[in-house]
């Protein structure tokens, strides 16, 4: 298998000022096969993506880059900081890039001109259910990656985000079984009901999903990320190794 951790996992050292340049190492000595790192954790980009990109490197590690934003606009055209955020990637040297969907409904051009710009032949694209109601359906995700494979974006894919469909209220099973033919990743995390409040767990096996039966609708042969906060790298590895029991090498 191979295992991305995505830098949420570090939370509290980022919020201490830890560049994200500087959990490659970490990432490596984890028994990691790749990073993901977030958009919104860069404060300097010119100095740190080229840093993620060299230490990254001396670990042979993937890059992965997770950025908060949207494919599509409210009105339906297609987000114009995408070129910049392709850039960015590049700059790092990534193998996958993830947004959210946004307002594909309002979209009315040449799906494959409107993205075929940008070099998704190199960089994989993904879209993942974030927490909205815009971009975290089942019918939001399937219509675009649907009409994307009519389009010939074959190469386009989708991010299935476990914890998300808590607080989406979404049913994850049926979201697995639908969404499972455009599977290219997914992120595990679960997560905790404190009587209607929810909360991201720090333990795979502490939360309402069964995560070990939803695989079982999901492909295999994907890249697995861990993204959830930990606050120790032996509880890292102790979750690491329950991944890849399951899962295997």
């Amino acid at each position: 298998m191979t295992l991305i951790l995505n830098t949420w996992i570090f939370e509290d050292d980022v919020q201490n000022g830890v560049k994200q340049a500087d959990l490659v190492d970490r990432v490596a000595k984890l028994g990691a096969d790749g990073i993901e790192v977030r958009r919104e954790y860069f404060k300097d980009f010119d100095s740190e993506l080229s840093a993620v990109k060299n230490r990254a490197n001396a670990h042979n590690l993937i890059v992965n880059y997770s950025v908060p934003d949207v494919v599509f606009e409210p009105d339906g055209a297609v987000n114009p900081k995408l070129g910049q955020y392709f850039e960015e990637g590049k700059a790092m040297g990534i193998s996958k890039i993830k947004f959210n969907t946004g307002n594909f409904d309002h979209f009315d051009g040449d799906l494959k001109e409107a993205l075929g710009q940008f070099p998704i032949d190199d960089i994989e694209m993904n879209v993942e259910n974030d927490q909205t109601a815009v971009s975290g359906t089942v019918e939001a995700i399937k219509a675009f990656l649907t009409a994307a494979q009519a389009a010939g974006l074959s190469q386009l894919g989708y991010v299935y985000d476990l914890g998300n469909w808590a607080f989406t209220h979404g049913d994850a099973v049926l979201a697995a079984k639908q969404l499972a033919p455009f599977t290219h990743y997914i992120h595990l995390k679960n997560t905790i009901d404190h009587n209607g409040e929810l909360t991201t767990s720090d333990d795979l096996d502490t939360g309402i999903f069964d995560w070990r039966q939803l695989l079982t609708y999901l492909p295999t042969d994907v890249a697995f990320a861990l993204e959830y906060p930990m606050k120790s790298d032996e509880q890292i590895k102790k979750q690491v190794k329950l991944l890849k029991s399951e899962i295997g090498d």
